[in-house]
């Protein structure tokens, strides 16, 4: 028995030796290592990594990044003022009226920028909603966006002008679409025809002139005669409008005025003089 007992003796101390030959970093505390058969008789086939059995925290702030960064990213959206070179056809919505909800192809035109649905919908409801039996002109179309708006909403006469052959196609397309009566399309240059066009003879202008032109002081010297006594002129800018030492606008007030991004939105009125 006492044999016995010292082959069971022996035999732990074997393994524990063996333990540590094989497995120092679980003893330890050592990281894993590539370790070599040293005992006779066994040859590995291959050298035996060993692995940590301390358990392992994950750092899942980290981990979501690495995953994150490795997806391939579609492409930024635009903001609102920039568009792309490759002409290809999006969409715009429109808000209220008759066709509310109607979407409507848009060509993605360098500087063409479409009026935001939350900057139309603010206009549309300083305008009241409803411009029933309301004379428009758009001077800078571009998408359509305000012009189709306001036919949309019971406007009498909208007349559309846009000097780029591409979007006036694009805007003619979408009239026959809507079979819309009330909406004229010119396809020409909206300083050249402004200077045309019969004083007072609009109820409500739409000013939204690309930003990088220069066109707003000259657009507004030509568009404030148009508008009627008692109509409105609307005008998006880089910039908010001043008054002061303004000519152009003498005798006009800003009764509204918001900013959406970087695009300052107004809408005038002539003072009243009672």
């Amino acid at each position: 028995m006492r044999a016995a007992g010292n082959d069971r003796q022996a035999a732990g101390s074997v393994a524990m030796r063996d333990a540590r030959r094989w497995k120092p970093h679980i003893l330890s505390g050592a990281p894993p290592a590539v370790v070599s058969a040293e005992r006779p008789g066994w040859t590995p086939i291959a050298p035996v990594v060993t692995l940590p059995l301390q358990p392992v925290r994950l750092d899942v702030g980290r981990f979501h990044y690495a995953i994150e960064t490795c997806m391939p990213r579609s492409a930024p959206s635009r903001a609102h003022g920039a568009s792309s070179k490759g002409g290809k056809p999006h969409a715009i919505r429109i808000i209220g009226g008759d066709w509310k909800r109607t979407p409507l192809p848009v060509l993605d035109l360098d500087g063409l920028r479409p009026t935001p649905d939350r900057v139309r919908e603010t206009l549309f409801n300083w305008l009241g909603q409803r411009l029933d039996g309301q004379r428009c002109l758009d001077l800078f179309a571009g998408s359509g966006a305000l012009g189709f708006e306001a036919a949309s909403r019971g406007a009498a006469r909208v007349l559309m002008v846009e000097r780029n052959a591409r979007a006036a196609g694009q805007l003619r397309a979408n009239q026959e679409r809507l079979a819309a009566r009330t909406i004229e399309i010119a396809e020409a240059d909206g300083l050249r025809l402004a200077a045309s066009l019969a004083p007072g003879s609009f109820d409500v202008v739409f000013l939204d002139p690309p930003f990088g032109d220069d066109l707003l002081d000259k657009a507004l010297a030509l568009a404030v005669p148009l508008v009627s006594a008692e109509g409105f002129l609307y005008v998006e800018a880089g910039a908010a409008l001043e008054l002061a030492g303004n000519e152009t606008l003498a005798g006009w007030d800003i009764i509204r005025h918001g900013k959406a991004g970087a695009v300052h939105f107004h809408l005038l009125q002539r003072e009243n003089k009672e």
